[in-house]
C-alpha cells in the first residue's frame, strides 16, 4: 500500500514514521499529481482554515474529492477532520463536504486545555492513547457513518466507507494501530476497486 501524507500544514514526518511502522510505503505529498499513484491519503491537523486555504491554492479539492469517488481511503486527524466534513457548525462554507457529519471546531478549548487519555476504539482490541489538542468534535453524523469511538459521550473518531476521521492525534504517540487500522482500509478499498 502507498499512502500519502497531504504536505501543507501539520506533523506530516509524524503520520509517515506511524504509516511506515504499520507496513506502507508513506510519502508527503505537495503536488495533485502525486495523488495518482496512492492508495490512500492523510489529511493532518494544523489548522483547517489555512488547510482549507492551501488546498484551494493548489487545486487539491477538486482532486481529492476525485480521489475519494474512485474509492481511495482518506483519513483525517484533528483540523483533517474538519476538512473532511459535510458541515461545519457555525460556518456557511465547509472544505472537501465529504464526509456526512457536523463538526464543532476547538470544542476542547484553547491549546492550555489539551490532553491525553485513553480510548476504546471500534476494531482495535486494547485502548490507544489520544493526544486532544484543540481538538474538533463531531456534533452528529449521518446514517451511513459508523461511529468508532466516544470519550465522555461525545464523538471523537468515525467512519464513512472510505472515509476514516478522529479529533485527535494518533501520530503524536508511539501507538500506530490506527494508522495500521487505516491501512487495513486502504487495502480493503484498493481490494475492492481491483
Amino acid at each position: 500500500m502507498k499512502i500519502g501524507v497531504l504536505a501543507l500544514q501539520g506533523a506530516v514526518a509524524e503520520h509517515i514514521r506511524g504509516l511506515e511502522a504499520s507496513g506502507a510505503e508513506a510519502v508527503a505529498v505537495k503536488r495533485v499529481e502525486e495523488l495518482d499513484s496512492l492508495d490512500g491519503l492523510v489529511i493532518p491537523g494544523g489548522e483547517s482554515t489555512t488547510i482549507g486555504k492551501l488546498m484551494r491554492k493548489y487545486d487539491f479539492i477538486d482532486a481529492i474529492r476525485k480521489f475519494s469517488a474512485e474509492g481511495k481511503a482518506l483519513f483525517g486527524t484533528c483540523a483533517g477532520l474538519i476538512v473532511l466534513a459535510e458541515r461545519i457548525e457555525g460556518q456557511e462554507d465547509a472544505h472537501l463536504e465529504l464526509m456526512d457529519m457536523t463538526v464543532q471546531r476547538n470544542a476542547f478549548g484553547r491549546q492550555r486545555e489539551s490532553f491525553e487519555t485513553d480510548l476504546d476504539v471500534a476494531g482495535i482490541d486494547e485502548p490507544i492513547r489520544a493526544v486532544f489538542i484543540r481538538a474538533p468534535l463531531i456534533k452528529e453524523v449521518g446514517e451511513g457513518v459508523e461511529v468508532i469511538s466516544t470519550y465522555k459521550d461525545e464523538i471523537v473518531a468515525a467512519r464513512q466507507n472510505n472515509l476514516l476521521a478522529c479529533s485527535f492525534h494518533p501520530e503524536l504517540t508511539d501507538d500506530y494501530r490506527l494508522h495500521a487500522y487505516f491501512v487495513d482500509m486502504a487495502r480493503e478499498a484498493a481490494a475492492g476497486r481491483a
